[in-house]
């Protein structure tokens, strides 16, 4: 089995490459690919970048090139659910655009057109999994599924926060996880997202995503990679 592990940022994937023997290193579309192993695990890692197209693209190379058999996804996210605070680990049950209206052609909100799906479900394995290494990397850290939605925006106000949370439901927003969820999906390859919360996606972004963005982060990133080491062993 092929894990591709896919972080926006640097600080999202950095504590991982520090756990993996590398073996090879590609540049693809200025996206860097590490090849190697994690715990036993055959893995391949990578910084997407910002946003839905970059994030897809790295999906797209994950199971073309590199033939995996799972996507993780790591980051960070803003809780759009007062239970979710800065700190706590969101593993995606699903994921949904905030950002797509097609409504007036008779698709739901945040359905792509002639898609077939408005919800992408994360791999019920893989989310078991996810629960289980926080609740044994970091047992002091509250943990629960939920739905992420992921649009091009950085919400930072109440107004939008409370929109999406009322049209979708969802938990927690930023911006690549449905993008990585719908080419997983298209692709057939199980995936789950992981999200330390950072923020609480309102007016009260500014002060507190510089301030925890990075710790949230590294958290976020230790978990998946206990994660990995431990899918070997199961």
């Amino acid at each position: 089995m092929k894990i591709g592990i896919i972080g926006a940022m640097d600080v999202e994937v950095s504590h991982i490459k520090e756990s993996m023997m590398i073996s090879k290193e590609v540049k693809i579309a200025g996206q860097e690919y590490c090849e190697g192993t994690i715990g036993g695990m055959d893995a391949v890692v990578v910084k997407c970048g910002v946003g839905k197209v970059r994030a897809a693209m790295s999906v797209q190379v994950l199971c073309d090139l590199f033939r995996v058999d799972a996507i993780i996804n790591t980051g960070v996210g803003g809780s759009l659910n007062n239970d979710l605070n800065i700190g706590d680990i969101l593993v995606s049950k699903d994921a949904v655009y905030h950002d797509v209206d097609a409504t007036n052609f008779g698709y739901a909100l945040g359905e792509v057109p002639s898609s077939g799906c408005l919800y992408y479900k994360a791999d019920k394995e893989l989310i078991e999994k996810a629960l289980a290494a926080v609740k044994a990397a970091a047992p002091d850290v509250k943990a629960m599924p939920g739905r992420i939605a992921s649009g091009d925006a950085f919400i930072h106000t109440k107004e939008k926060k409370e929109w999406i949370r009322k049209n979708f439901t969802a938990d927690c927003c930023e911006m690549e996880g449905c993008a990585i969820a719908q080419a997983s999906y298209l692709n057939n390859v199980p995936f789950v997202i992981i999200r330390a919360i950072s923020d609480k996606a309102d007016e009260s972004v500014a002060e507190s995503y510089d301030l925890f963005e990075s710790k949230a982060a590294e958290h976020c990133a230790k978990i998946t990679a206990y994660m990995i080491q431990n899918m070997k062993k199961n």
